[in-house]
């Protein structure tokens, strides 16, 4: 999933879930693209998406993989894990007619730049439910872009996040091995610095926006405990980066 969100750049894109639900627990064993009209804002299924998701499932079930659709997945590019209105309309309507159903949001970009994969899993509650306070991430924080904050503050009591871990078969681990060594090289050669700079300057603008907005008291849900937690979280991103350089200039340079 977060290969295909990466391959998108600038776009959304779109895919499906495949799993299970063991007790009070999602299990996602497998996913797939779905080719949609995907923009930097918002991402559609066209009737080509579901026949082509129809041939699919049909093809899996036919080659003995038996799990049914368990949610959909899409990627807010640069702009964090949370759900649009868009997106709580479509899960609600996915909750309703086929539950248990699961919504999953990745950001390529903040995956990238921070060097772990950033994620999150939703539901959304019932129409008739009333919720007053923000759920969208596990500490309450999300950064968001001032484009997006109003789209995020309107809709952020309609839904709340699950609690996301891993796991990876004995399969899994062979591919990783397999695939480390044949990459190890291009990782340990990558910058992050150099990789992430474009993503970073736009975030230092961000924050210096929202820091103007705030200085004129039109902070537009704005908080100043939100500007202090991004400035220490891209500050964070940025140190690591040096520091990865140090050490691998320290251990190359010196060898």
């Amino acid at each position: 999933m977060v290969m295909h969100a990466r391959s998108g750049g600038d776009i959304e894109v779109m895919g499906l879930m495949l799993g299970k639900v063991v007790g009070n627990t999602m299990l996602v064993l497998d996913a797939f693209a779905l080719p949609v009209e995907g923009s930097e804002t918002r991402v559609n299924a066209q009737s080509e998406s579901y026949e082509y998701m129809t041939q699919y499932l049909e093809r899996s079930q036919a080659s003995g993989q038996k799990e049914p659709v368990i949610g959909w997945y899409h990627s807010h590019p640069g702009y964090g894990c949370w759900l649009s209105g868009i997106d709580v309309a479509t899960q609600m309507l996915n909750q309703q007619f086929q539950d248990p159903f699961l919504a999953v949001v990745i950001d390529p970009k903040r995956t990238m730049s921070a060097g772990k994969v950033d994620l999150g899993a939703f539901r959304t509650f019932p129409e008739e439910h009333t919720q007053s306070n923000n759920n969208t991430g596990a500490d309450g924080f999300q950064s968001v872009p001032l484009s997006k904050i109003e789209d995020f503050g309107v809709h952020s009591d309609k839904y709340y996040p699950l609690e996301v871990s891993y796991f990876k078969s004995a399969l899994d681990q062979r591919l990783m091995e397999r695939l480390w060594r044949k990459h190890w090289v291009n990782t340990l050669a990558q910058s992050p610095l150099i990789t992430n700079s474009e993503f970073t300057t736009q975030m230092i603008n961000e924050i210096a926006e929202k820091i103007n907005m705030f200085s004129r008291e039109t902070k537009k849900g704005v908080s100043y405990n939100q500007i202090l937690r991004e400035s220490s979280a891209i500050a964070e991103e940025i140190t690591q980066g040096h520091k990865s350089h140090e050490l691998k200039k320290k251990l190359f340079n010196s060898a």
